[in-house]
């Protein structure tokens, strides 16, 4: 019998973000373009680039994930992808919302973590250059 549906498992560095059976499609982006999934394709591997990947199962309808850099592993039915970021939602207009969200406050902690960062770069540079003058 024909396979006709994938298991899909989304992977975050520290945990398993999704993980779902009976996935009939999945429509993820690279470089080179979205490209779809389906039950009986042949087995690959694609380099992921942020962007939003929709897989569509019959108890869940089509949702759609914000995912950052990563890579997707199909082998049989079986269908890994690995991300260091994601976002899930129902509706893209929500999904945009909580991305545009999350880069914001992430964007604040990396402006917070620069300035200390040149902070203790400015106090090193001091310190080594009383030391030169000894």
């Amino acid at each position: 019998m024909p396979q006709t549906h994938m298991n899909f498992k989304v992977l975050l560095p520290f945990e398993v973000f999704a993980e779902k059976t009976g996935v009939s499609r999945i429509v993820a982006e690279t470089r080179e373009g979205a490209f779809g999934l389906l039950p009986r394709r042949l087995d690959c591997v694609a380099a992921l680039v942020p962007g939003i990947l929709i897989y569509e199962s019959e108890s869940d309808g089509e949702v759609f994930l914000a995912v950052d850099e990563g890579v997707l592993v199909k082998t049989g039915p079986d269908v890994m992808v690995s991300v260091r970021r994601a976002l899930g939602g129902a509706d893209l207009g929500q999904l945009r919302d909580a991305v545009a969200q999350e880069y914001l406050t992430r964007n604040q902690q990396e402006q917070n973590v620069r300035a200390v960062m040149a902070k203790l770069e400015l106090g090193f540079l001091r310190r080594f250059e009383a030391f030169r003058h000894e």
